[in-house]
C-alpha cells in the first residue's frame, strides 16, 4: 500500500506543479461548479476553485505527502497495523486537497474538520495516556476555530451565497461583513496556533514523526495561513491586521524563546514550526500576501526534511529524543546529519537555500515598509533566536561524543528512509531560487541604507554565535538554564500557556464535580436512591423466599382466607 500511494500521490503531484506552472504563465483561473443536487428551484452546488496558488500549494502538500509515506514504510515497519495509518495519511491529505480548492465557506468546513477529526486519530496513534491528553487538548483547541467557522457559514446566510470569493470587495467596507472576517481570522488563529491557541502545537508531537513531517510542513498548521491568505483583502489597513500582527508577533518570539530552553528534539522542531507560522502570519497582516505563501511552501520543504531526519535520529537512538543524550552524531549518522544541518541552515537562512529566498525578502520588505518599533524588534530579535536555537541544536547533537554509549548506535538508517530524504534535501537547496524566479519573474526593488542591509545577515551571526556559547558546557561547567531557573521555566513553557489552556480550564469544573460526586453520587442520593433500592429488593427477596420455602402450608392458608374472604363478600351483598 505505501508503494501504491507513493507512486500515485508523486504523480499527481508533478501533474499540478505542471499545470499550476502553465495557469501561472496565462494568468489563468478556473471556476468549477458542479451541481450535486437539484430539487424545484433549489440547487446544492459544489464549487471549486483552480488558480495557480490553489495548483502549486496542491503539488506541494501531495508531494511531501508522497515522501512521508515511502519514509513511513522503513519507519513504520514494526506497526501490525501500518495499512490504517496510511489510510489514515491519505485521508489527511484528502481533507487538505478540500480546504485548498474550496471558495465556499460549507466545503471549506468539511477540510477543516476533515483535518481536526483526523489530526486527533494520529495523535493518539500510540496508544497511551500522554498521547490521549495531546489528542484532545488539539482536537477541542481545534474546536473553537470549527465554531468560529460556523458562525460565519450562519451569518452570511444574509447574503445569498456561501462562496465567499464572490464578496471580497464588499468585506473591506461594510461592518457587518467585518463581522465574517473576524470570525474567520479567529479560526485561522486556532488551526496556526497563535497565541492564546499555541500549547496544542507542541503538544501534538505525540504523533509519529511523519505525520509531524506532514502536519508541521504543509498540512494542518498552514490551513489557517491558507485560508487567511484567501482572506488576504480583509487584513489591509484594518483594526484586524494590526491586531493579527502584535499577536503573530508575540507567537514568533515566544517559540523562539521556548525552543532554547528546549531540550526534546521534536519539541524545538515543533516551536520553529509555530515562529515560523507567526513570520508567514505577521507578513500577511501588513498584506504582502504573496510573500507569504512563497514563506508557507519553501518552509514546507526544509521542515519536512527536517522532522524526517529527527525521526531517522530517534529510530536510530532507541526512541530517545533528548538532545543531552546526543552528540557526535556526524560520526555515526554521517549522510542523516547532512540532511539535518542543511535543512538546519534553510530554516536559519543561510544565503542560497530554500529559507533565505522567502525570509530575506521578508524581512527587506518589513524594513522598507511603515512599521512601529516593537514590531521591528519582534521581526528581528525572532529571527536572532531562530538561528540561535539551530546552532544551539546543532551543537548538542553533532559535536562531541555520544553521550549514551550504552546504547546499541546503528551507523546509518535504512535506503527506504534516506532516498525519501534526498527528494526532500535537493528540494530544500534549489527549491527557494525556483519558486522565486516563478513568483516574482520582475524582481522586486528594495531600496535600503547599507546598515539596514546587512541588519538580517548581523542579526543571524550574532543569534548562531549566542547559540553556540549559550550551549558550550566548557564555559562555567554549568547549565545555563538552571542557573536562572524561573526564567527558563517561564520561557520554556511557552509563557505558561499549556498550563493556563490545560489545568486552568480544567480546575474549577473538576472542583465542582469532586463536590458533586461526595454530595450527589456517594450521599444522599446513594442512599436513598441506588442503596436504598437495593435494601428494599433484599427484604422482597426474603419474603418472597419465606413464601418459596414454606408453599403447601401458605398454599392451604391462603386458600382458607380465600374462603373466608368470598363467604364475607357473599353474605355483604
Amino acid at each position: 500500500m505505501c508503494k501504491i500511494s507513493f507512486i500515485f500521490l508523486i504523480s499527481l503531484s508533478i501533474s499540478l506543479f505542471l499545470t499550476s506552472l502553465y495557469f501561472l504563465n496565462n494568468e489563468l483561473i478556473y471556476f468549477l461548479e458542479w451541481e450535486v443536487v437539484s430539487l424545484n428551484s433549489m440547487s446544492i452546488v459544489m464549487t471549486f476553485l483552480f488558480d495557480w496558488m490553489s495548483l502549486m500549494f496542491m503539488s506541494f502538500v501531495l508531494m511531501i505527502a508522497s515522501v512521508v509515506i515511502y519514509y513511513s514504510h522503513e519507519y513504520m515497519s514494526g506497526d501490525m497495523n501500518i495499512n490504517r495509518f496510511i489510510l489514515l495519511v491519505l485521508m489527511f491529505v484528502t481533507s487538505m486537497m478540500l480546504l485548498i480548492i474550496s471558495p465556499n465557506l460549507i466545503s471549506i468546513l468539511l477540510g477543516w474538520d476533515g483535518l481536526g477529526l483526523v489530526s486527533y486519530c494520529l495523535v493518539i496513534y500510540f496508544q497511551n495516556v500522554k498521547s490521549y491528553n495531546a489528542g484532545m487538548l488539539t482536537a477541542l483547541s481545534n474546536r473553537i476555530g470549527d465554531v468560529a467557522l460556523l458562525l460565519a457559514i450562519a451569518w452570511m446566510l444574509n447574503y445569498g451565497s456561501w462562496n465567499y470569493i464572490f464578496y471580497l470587495e464588499v468585506f473591506k467596507n461594510n461592518l457587518e461583513m467585518m463581522i465574517i472576517g473576524s470570525l474567520v481570522v479567529l479560526a485561522a488563529m486556532t488551526k496556526s496556533a497563535q497565541i492564546p491557541f499555541s500549547s496544542w502545537l507542541p503538544a501534538a508531537m505525540a504523533a509519529p514523526t511523519p505525520v509531524s513531517a506532514l502536519v508541521h510542513s504543509s498540512t494542518l498548521v498552514t490551513a489557517g495561513v491558507y485560508l487567511l491568505i484567501r482572506f488576504n483583502i480583509l487584513l489591509v489597513d484594518t483594526w484586524m491586521g494590526q491586531m493579527l500582527l502584535l499577536i503573530s508577533g508575540l507567537t514568533m518570539f515566544m517559540a523562539g524563546l521556548g525552543a532554547n530552553f528546549e531540550f526534546d528534539l521534536k519539541k524545538i522542531i515543533a516551536l520553529s514550526t509555530l515562529s515560523q507560522l507567526g513570520l508567514m502570519m505577521s507578513i500577511l497582516s501588513m498584506g504582502f500576501y504573496k510573500l507569504a505563501f512563497f514563506h508557507l511552501l519553501t518552509h514546507a520543504l526544509f521542515k519536512a526534511l527536517l522532522f524526517m531526519c529527527a525521526g531517522a535520529i530517534i529510530h536510530n537512538m532507541g526512541n530517545c529524543q533528548d538532545i543531552r543524550l546526543m552528540g557526535g552524531l556526524s560520526i555515526h549518522m554521517p549522510m542523516t546529519s547532512a540532511c539535518f544541518n542543511v535543512s538546519n541552515l534553510a530554516l536559519c537562512g543561510m544565503p542560497f537555500l530554500a529559507g533565505f529566498y522567502s525570509k530575506d525578502m521578508i524581512l527587506e520588505t518589513v524594513l522598507l515598509s511603515n512599521i512601529n518599533y516593537f514590531s521591528f524588534f519582534l521581526y528581528f530579535f525572532s529571527t536572532g533566536l531562530t538561528v540561535c536555537y539551530t546552532f544551539r541544536l546543532i551543537y548538542y547533537t553533532m559535536s562531541g561524543d555520544l553521550n549514551c554509549s550504552s546504547l546499541n548506535m546503528l551507523n546509518d538508517e535504512g535506503w527506504v528512509m534516506l532516498s525519501g530524504m534526498s527528494v526532500l534535501l535537493f528540494m530544500s537547496i534549489i527549491g527557494g531560487s525556483m519558486l522565486n524566479w516563478l513568483m516574482f519573474p520582475t524582481p522586486s526593488m528594495i531600496c535600503l541604507p547599507y546598515y539596514y542591509k546587512y541588519l538580517t545577515l548581523f542579526v543571524c551571526i550574532v543569534g548562531g554565535l549566542v547559540g553556540y556559547f549559550i550551549s558550550k558546557i566548557s564555559l562555567f561547567y554549568t547549565n545555563k538554564s538552571f542557573s536562572m531557573y524561573n526564567f527558563s521555566l517561564f520561557a520554556g513553557s511557552m509563557w505558561f500557556m499549556p498550563y493556563i489552556s490545560t489545568y486552568g480550564l480544567i480546575k474549577s469544573s473538576l472542583e465542582v464535580g469532586g463536590l458533586v460526586i461526595k454530595s450527589f453520587d456517594q450521599g444522599w442520593s446513594e442512599y436513598l436512591g441506588s442503596q436504598n433500592l437495593y435494601n428494599n429488593l433484599v427484604n422482597y427477596s426474603k419474603i418472597y423466599m419465606l413464601f418459596h420455602n414454606n408453599s403447601l402450608k401458605i398454599y392451604l392458608l391462603s386458600f382458607v382466607l380465600w374462603v373466608v374472604v368470598l363467604f364475607g363478600f357473599v353474605l355483604v351483598v
